[in-house]
């Protein structure tokens, strides 16, 4: 855990509890995920416990600002628990689905959390770490963030209200970032609209101390600065282009016929990722572009993630980058064209324990 200064204790330092660590201080409420070793890797009782650590706050008048930070100095959070959602898979289990019925509600509530919510998003932020930092009210990124949903790598679909978030990013940089799972830094992260403030690393500290004593604005205010220039402005012209294609298989098309050496790169990219995944995370995307709330969206990515779930690529995707790390999945269907209509649409079809419910 990074410590912060100790003045002015409204409440004892918590003991951990699921990995989860919670106090507060002044006016602020702390909570540190404490898996460094993992960095930070979501489990469902983290989720139960920053669940419970709102609920605890919301309604508390001496907390008048929610900040989560992660432990260690790799980044705030690394995703869910993705060995266990392969062990879950191969066993046929509902775990995983269990843990996604409560994870998505709490990011939904996250984004309607009615006091201050900031996130500092430090470091690597993929996946689920995402979900429980970019739907707050104040998203702080610093030089040392890496920002990404690599999803499809895995054989999975961006979820955790990921493409809600991505469905929203000017012109065509979220279907780039949803479909590659592109690392991005601080300034692309702002670009692209998941972060609002870039703040020194070495000053988080501080501002953290100063929400123990001032409103979020005023305290953002003393300490935020310009980030470094990122590569996605520049790059704009041909992600537009490409990624307005209406299928997979063009935008690889356009990529590759760009003439431009990173779009290129990028199609070659592509063309690694879980074929399947990819085709059911345009669909998805698009789909979530049409939708009117965060919690549609959820619902609809929880269909998206049932139906990975008992997918062939999900558990082979996790094998190879996770388990067994030899970087080689053996896709099925091997191929973009190869995936049928019939194979996305189980994506979007309710599963078996019936909808997420969120949107009513």
């Amino acid at each position: 855990m990074i410590a912060v200064p100790a003045e002015n204790h409204t409440e004892a330092t918590a003991p951990a509890t699921d990995d989860v660590l919670r106090r507060t201080e002044g006016r602020a409420g702390f909570v540190t995920l404490d898996r460094p070793r993992a960095i930070n890797a979501l489990t469902h009782p983290m989720v139960r416990a920053l669940d419970a650590a709102l609920t605890a706050w919301e309604h508390d008048p001496a907390v008048t600002t929610v900040v989560l930070r992660g432990a260690g100095e790799r980044g705030l959070c690394a995703g869910g628990d993705i060995r266990a959602i392969h062990d879950d898979a191969r066993a046929g289990g509902t775990a995983s689905a269990a843990f996604w019925r409560d994870e998505y509600r709490l990011n939904a509530r996250i984004a309607r959390y009615p006091k201050p919510y900031v996130a500092f998003m430090d470091g690597i932020v993929m996946g689920g770490g995402g979900g429980v930092s970019a739907h707050g009210s104040v998203r702080v990124v610093t030089e040392r963030s890496r920002i990404a949903m690599p999803e499809t790598g895995i054989g999975f679909v961006p979820d955790v209200g990921g493409t809600w978030l991505l469905g929203r990013a000017p012109g065509e940089l979220g279907t780039h970032l949803a479909l590659t799972g592109a690392q991005i830094g601080a300034a692309d992260a702002l670009l692209a609209g998941l972060a609002d403030h870039h703040v020194p690393a070495a000053t988080l500290d501080a501002l953290a101390a100063d929400l123990t004593r001032l409103p979020a604005d005023e305290a953002l205010a003393r300490h935020t600065t310009a980030a470094a220039p990122g590569v996605l402005a520049e790059q704009r012209e041909w992600i537009d282009a490409c990624y307005a294609a209406p299928t997979v298989e063009e935008i690889v098309d356009r990529l590759f016929d760009t003439g431009v050496p990173a779009a290129k790169e990028t199609a070659t990219t592509l063309l690694a990722k879980s074929p399947t995944a990819l085709k059911a995370t345009l669909t998805v995307l698009r789909a979530a572009r049409g939708l009117d709330s965060l919690e549609a969206v959820l619902d609809l990515e929880y269909r998206a993630s049932c139906a990975a779930l008992t997918s062939h690529d999900l558990v082979e995707g996790i094998r190879a980058q996770v388990v067994d790390k030899d970087r080689n999945p053996r896709w099925e269907p091997a191929g973009l064209a190869a995936v049928t209509d019939a194979d996305v649409s189980r994506y979007l079809t309710p599963p078996p324990g019936g909808d997420l419910g969120l949107a009513g």
